[in-house]
């Protein structure tokens, strides 16, 4: 019988105004620390992290992020953060700056603070980082020996970021029981190394649920930038259930074929992770032979939060069925997520794809979207 594995970070800190006591949090860790950030970010709330640090006697170096997760910029923060003598790394902003961070922590065996700016995606909770070519071509998945020690999500800043964001990360978070329980069917493994255990798959199923009951009302209060109970209902889905539950519970297609979306160039790399994940959850569905009226119940929902639903949306609507099997070939090479469920070749993902367009493009036309 095969392991079953549950991991998850240390703490997880939620609340309106919590980065003001990042100063408590670490205290009797260590004082020396370098705060990652891109240049919206240090304004958004790179600067505030900085202050509070200071004020609590902390040494905090500003480091600025530049935009990839490759291995080269991993190289140039980790030798900067070696300069510091830092033993805490901290990562302030969205996915790929904190993937960064999580990178560069493990580099020097530091103590690692992730805050997320946004409620985008499931990544801050996760042992591990997606790097990227310096293009922004998917390479490869690194994984780490541990969770992030401690994730700080201040409500008030996420509430500020703009809507689509929140979206996003809903996106994101639907996948994550549709994939676990693919992968729990399948008997595969999960991304903490086992198979799925009684947690992991409660807290998947949850977090679909807590998504359907509070999607639409935390998206509205994204859009009046206010903190209400939904908004941290949605806000702890997008980053904590959905983390927890992706790592411990197993990923499969859906984000197979968003990997397998960065074979292709054009504007569909303007599009964020979980725009392209939404897409990807569709395929997934497809492939897993659900009804008309289930698939819908997705893409309904997707529309609702102004998702992408069909390859027009997602910028492909000139995509050539070569250009769909590539897409298909790479969400389905060794290693990929794909075949902790699934048992299938490039063509049948490929038409798959092109099944999903047509039904969020036939339920579209019926509803005059």
């Amino acid at each position: 019988m095969s392991e079953r594995v549950f991991i998850s970070p240390s703490k997880y800190v939620q609340g309106k105004n919590v980065i003001e006591k990042i100063g408590s949090y670490l205290r009797g860790i260590g004082t020396q620390t370098v705060v990652i950030a891109d240049e919206t970010v240090w304004n958004i709330a790179g600067h505030k992290v900085v202050s509070e640090l200071k004020q609590a006697n902390f040494s905090a170096k500003e480091i600025v992020f530049n935009g990839e997760a490759s291995k080269e910029e991993i190289k140039r923060i980790t030798q900067a953060a070696k300069n510091e003598h830092a033993t805490i790394v901290i990562g302030v902003g969205g996915g790929k700056t904190l993937d960064t961070a999580k990178a560069v922590s493990d580099e020097l065996d530091a103590y690692t603070v992730i805050i997320p700016t946004a409620a985008s995606a499931d990544a801050p909770t996760s042992a591990l980082s997606v790097v990227y070519s310096d293009d922004g071509i998917f390479e490869n998945y690194r994984f780490y020996n541990h969770n992030p020690n401690l994730i700080l999500v201040d409500t008030k800043i996420i509430a500020e970021a703009p809507p689509r964001l929140l979206a996003s990360g809903i996106a994101d978070a639907l996948a994550t029981w549709v994939e676990a329980r693919a992968v729990i069917a399948y008997g595969g493994k999960t991304m903490a190394g086992g198979i799925t255990t009684i947690a992991a798959e409660a807290i998947a199923e949850k977090c679909e649920q807590t998504l359907f009951q509070y999607g639409h009302l935390a998206y509205e209060s994204a859009k009046a930038k206010v903190v209400t109970p939904a908004l941290e209902a949605i806000v702890e889905a997008n980053t904590l259930l959905s983390g927890l539950g992706f790592e411990s519970g197993g990923l499969a297609a859906a984000h197979a074929i968003h990997n397998g979306f960065t074979a292709l160039e054009g504007e569909i790399h303007h599009l964020t992770h979980g725009e392209k994940v939404a897409f990807g959850t569709l395929v997934q569905l497809v492939l897993e032979k659900h009804s008309l009226a289930e698939i819908e119940r997705y893409i309904q929902f997707y529309i609702s939060l102004d998702l992408p639903v069909t390859l027009e949306d997602i910028k492909l609507k000139d995509a050539t069925k070569e250009d769909i099997l590539k897409v298909a070939k790479a969400a389905t090479v060794e290693g990929e997520t794909i075949h902790n469920a699934f048992n299938v070749t490039a063509d049948e993902v490929a038409d798959a794809i092109i099944a999903a367009d047509q039904y969020a493009t036939a339920y579209k036309k019926s509803y005059r979207l």
